[in-house]
């Protein structure tokens, strides 16, 4: 039962309880009138134990479960003011199970007051929230300091984890600063305070496990700018059987990140940000990998059988993607690979990914000199015959050279080899560049089973239909940008419409019109 559930049923047992409270006052008026016909005097002791009937009922009658549970599904500062307002929650309240202490939780207007005397109003406010709190019950605690932190702030943040981090704890949040000279308690996990807790996420600060914690029952570990040793990981992860999804992000002092094949529950890894390292996975079932980085990190995912997902963001992606995995990953269902660099095309090759469904390609680097062969693609369709959507971002500047209309000679034409499962495709950052209009003629002209078709021109960061948006304007784009934007237009109408088949829905996003400037046609021969 969700919240707003709940709610409705509140609102509609408190009309039944006024309805019943409304018969009841009949009936008593009733009962009066007729003891004042029989006895000729008014009863002012029954219309006292009225009002105090009413003085004292604060909320519809409901258990005493279903208040606290109605009272953890609000937020904090909801919550808080329930507490203030119903008797119901009076008592909830300082055994609240879901503790979230950021500013944005707290309601903290930084335009309120000067930076300094924000910071403290934060910690004074949860001081004065956790000396309230009897800690228990504590189910979830998020602690997240943004700015304004220093080692003399660390007593305040050791005091308020002796106070919640208690058995039974499931989700333990600290986001610091990033360099945040905090040493993590790690002796509060032992001793079966952190049997319980199931998803752990720590960010900016040092968390240095020299003997096991008994996090038996984690099964989410989540690590960003920590400062940690693989041998400090290996210790921890050997004793976390439970655990079923690892993410590390920018943990620089991690330089052989080693995965044990005890880990038999774990399907999803992610490693970004980690520059020279080296990856060794032995856990036999993770079937979804993440990795972003530097193109030096050397890896070794040991069974790859189970691979069904896999997302890279580095440097020579697309054209190692194309070599290598169909070989080492041969049940990929799910392809993501972005590169801001590569020196060689796609290749074409006879090795074929049979199951791969979904393949998503970004391009958005110094592609400049020599310009992207978009049309090598291909390949990946190729090797692919049960792929079913693809998606493909691109971003080149200065197209003097590689242009379609500054090269109008007829377009290259690939071997045609029917498609029989892709149905959608979508290209972002769509530009006049001649291999990518023959990378589109391709698709409109091989595929068969092709129903949306979608081309999207560069646009702002932040455009005039965004919601969020208060200025009603895009944000601004270059010159030549918005200018190759409607020459990418213009290569559309010319060379793509005129191919779409009927059964084909063509969508193309034009450059926004708050962008408006003159653009020649250019002269084709």
């Amino acid at each position: 039962m969700g919240l707003l559930d709940l709610m409705r049923l509140m609102s509609m047992q408190r009309l039944r309880d006024q309805e019943r409270r409304r018969r009841q006052a009949q009936a008593r008026d009733g009962l009066i009138a007729s003891r004042t016909k029989r006895k000729g005097s008014p009863c002012q002791r029954d219309d006292n134990s009225q009002g105090a009937d009413l003085e004292i009922h604060s909320g519809p009658s409901l258990p005493e479960d279903i208040w606290h549970q109605i009272h953890s599904l609000m937020p904090m500062r909801d919550a808080a003011r329930a507490s203030c307002a119903s008797r119901s929650f009076l008592h909830s309240w300082r055994c609240h199970p879901n503790l979230n202490f950021s500013k944005d939780a707290l309601g903290l207007n930084e335009n309120a007051c000067q930076k300094g005397e924000s910071a403290r109003f934060f910690y004074n406010q949860v001081d004065h929230i956790l000396k309230k709190h009897s800690g228990i019950g504590v189910k979830k605690l998020k602690i997240q300091i943004d700015s304004d932190y220093s080692a003399k702030d660390n007593c305040y943040l050791n005091k308020w984890f002796r106070k919640a981090v208690t058995p039974g704890i499931e989700e333990l949040t600290l986001i610091l600063p990033c360099g945040a000279k905090y040493n993590f308690p790690c002796s509060l996990l032992s001793n079966g305070s952190g049997d319980s807790i199931r998803y752990l996420h720590l960010a900016g600060c040092s968390f240095r496990p020299r003997a096991p914690l008994g996090l038996r029952s984690l099964t989410r570990l989540h690590l960003c700018f920590v400062r940690i040793t693989g041998d400090e990981l290996g210790c921890l992860l050997s004793h976390s059987l439970a655990l079923e999804r690892l993410e590390l992000k920018c943990c620089d002092r991690i330089v052989c990140l080693k995965v044990p094949r005890l880990l038999q529950r774990l399907v999803y890894l992610l490693v970004s940000g980690c520059a020279d390292l080296v990856i060794e996975n032995e856990a036999p079932n993770v079937s979804s990998f993440s990795f972003g980085g530097d193109s030096t990190v050397q890896l070794s995912l040991g069974e790859t059988l189970q691979m069904k997902s896999l997302r890279m963001n580095c440097s020579g992606s697309v054209f190692y993607a194309r070599a290598e995995l169909p070989s080492s990953m041969p049940n990929l269902e799910a392809l993501t690979v972005h590169s801001d660099i590569e020196t060689a095309y796609a290749p074409m090759l006879c090795s074929k990914f049979l199951h791969l469904r979904h393949l998503s390609i970004g391009l958005t680097g110094a592609l400049i000199f020599p310009a992207y062969d978009y049309l090598s693609l291909v390949s990946f369709f190729d090797a692919a015959p049960s792929l079913e959507t693809f998606n493909l971002n691109v971003w080149q500047r200065y197209m003097e050279d590689v242009s379609v209309f500054a090269d109008p000679v007829d377009l290259r034409q690939m071997r045609e080899v029917q498609h029989h499962n892709l149905r959608s495709v979508k290209i972002t950052g769509f530009s006049s560049a001649k291999s990518l209009v023959e990378l589109t003629c391709y698709v409109l002209e091989s595929i068969l089973s092709l129903e949306c078709l979608t081309l999207e021109a560069p646009q702002s960061c932040l455009r005039c239909s965004d919601r969020d948006n208060k200025s009603g304007k895009c944000s601004p784009l270059a010159r030549d940008i918005l200018m190759e934007g409607h020459r990418a237009v213009m290569a559309i109408r010319r060379y793509i419409e005129p191919r779409v088949p009927s059964t084909v829905k063509l969508h193309v996003l034009e450059p926004c019109s708050c962008h408006a400037v003159e653009v020649e046609m250019p002269c084709v021969s």
